[in-house]
């Protein structure tokens, strides 16, 4: 008996398909864009408001080295949307994925626990990192709060990625914006019980809490059974995975991404021990938050190539959209950091001039993060979809030992350079590096149906 082929709204089979165009990927990339730059608002906000305090440099200084350490060990959770797109078909599928989900949460919490109530965390944050005892101890008090974070923020990448492929993707902007407009409110009611670092990490908190009700709410309106993924160039379709197998697909992708994370960890290590690292931390704080809103949404370019694209034709319109986002995003950090600085940095989030002044140069230099960042993301997404998610590990750890030589090179000799320069340029150099790897295995691989 002839058995028929699953038709899926990406199959060239069907009739619902059509070659992607540029109005198409904006649909689904810009309410996505809008969710990154709301998210990067949320951090902002908080800076702003610990640059308010009396001993801001202190306050701004363990809430960024608090997220730093948050996002190493959380890093993984961070990937449950796109494996959610990639592997959820059906119940079986969505069971497994909600295993991964706790099982990520209950690592991610043990941990933040021990280095905020242990000896651990001196290890790590004075030892390892090199920050002075006054930051470590803010950073400690912060994770406390944090250690609660994983388990929401892994169930809302786990409902994203059933709103962004049910291709919904307003809700998930929706849901951020409710989020910021909550944190607001925390913020000043958590100024009736906290006065530093620890304010921050109470108003995150609950604005995620009531963000992952509100996308929970979204991801059971508009779930359906996805129809199994037709790839046109392979002529394969993808079936449901046991939980093995999702295991399997999906422990690279987020040891990748807990290894990315070590990234700014080890140039936090490196930029605390030059003479200027209180300001040099509390200023890569305020750059990596600004640059998560300006470069962070060229990573929605792994969600976009996992849902839309089905074509060589298709990946070529996505490169052309790229390649211009790109320029904008670059175009409008250079206008932060010299026109708008003052309206900014001064009129808006109220830094001081010492440290408004000193973020111009090095923000500057960041105009081209955005392009070689989206590089990369166009990479990792060719990896995740070809389920050669190894090669994301080993990429990473390139990058890490890229960035270990400068480490330890820091060791023995003082760079006289200025901190937070040297911070930017081991950011982007890092980022190069990584790219450069992966087109390197890309063409090693040899399954390039995407040209």
């Amino acid at each position: 008996m002839k058995t028929q082929t699953p038709q899926g709204p990406s199959s060239p089979q069907s009739a619902q398909y059509k070659t992607l165009t540029i109005g198409t990927i904006s649909l689904f990339f810009f309410p996505l864009l809008l969710n990154v730059q709301l998210m990067s608002v949320s951090h902002t906000i908080i800076n702003a408001a610990l640059a308010h305090l009396n001993d801001y440099v202190i306050a701004l200084a363990s809430f960024a080295v608090a997220m730093v350490v948050h996002l190493l060990f959380a890093s993984p959770s961070y990937q449950n949307h796109t494996i959610t797109i990639a592997i959820v078909r059906g119940k079986k599928t969505l069971i497994s994925m909600v295993i991964c989900v706790l099982l990520i949460a209950v690592y991610v919490s043990l941990m933040l626990n021990l280095i905020a109530h242990t000896a651990l965390g001196d290890l790590l944050l004075i030892r390892v990192l090199g920050v002075s005892p006054e930051v470590a101890d803010g950073a400690k008090k912060t994770l406390a709060l944090l250690a609660l974070l994983p388990f929401f923020t892994g169930f809302r990448g786990l409902f994203q990625g059933l709103v962004i492929r049910a291709r919904r993707t307003n809700l998930v902007s929706i849901a951020t914006g409710v989020r910021v407009a909550a944190l607001l409110a925390w913020l000043h009611i958590g100024q009736r019980w906290f006065h530093g670092p620890e304010l921050g990490a109470f108003a995150l908190l609950l604005c995620i809490v009531i963000e992952s009700m509100l996308m929970g709410y979204f991801a059971w309106s508009c779930y359906t059974r996805f129809p199994y993924a037709y790839h046109s160039e392979t002529g394969t379709h993808s079936e449901e995975k046991s939980t093995g197998q999702i295991l399997r697909f999906a422990m690279p992708v987020a040891i990748s991404s807990g290894l990315q994370q070590t990234i700014p960890v080890v140039i936090n290590a490196i930029i605390s021990r030059l003479p200027d690292a209180n300001l040099a931390l509390a200023a890569f704080g305020v750059v990596r938050a600004l640059l998560f809103m300006l470069s962070g949404p060229m990573r929605n370019l792994q969600q976009v190539y996992l849902t839309l694209i089905n074509s060589a034709a298709d990946y070529r319109v996505l490169l052309r959209f790229f390649w211009w986002t790109s320029v904008g995003m670059g175009a409008l950090t250079l206008a932060i950091a010299l026109p708008a600085n003052k309206l900014v940095f001064a009129n808006i989030f109220g830094l001081a001039p010492e440290l408004r002044h000193y973020i111009v140069i090095p923000l500057s230099l960041c105009a081209i993060y955005p392009f070689f960042y989206g590089c990369t993301n166009l990479l990792r997404a060719y990896f995740t979809a070809t389920h050669h998610t190894v090669v994301l590990g080993k990429a990473t750890i390139v990058k890490f030992a890229y960035l270990l030589l400068f480490w330890l090179a820091n060791i023995f000799i003082k760079l006289p350079i200025s901190g937070i320069l040297l911070a930017v340029f081991l950011l982007i150099s890092s980022e190069i590096v990584e790219t450069g790897y992966l087109r390197l295995k890309r063409k090693a691989i040899g399954i390039d149906y995407y040209n």
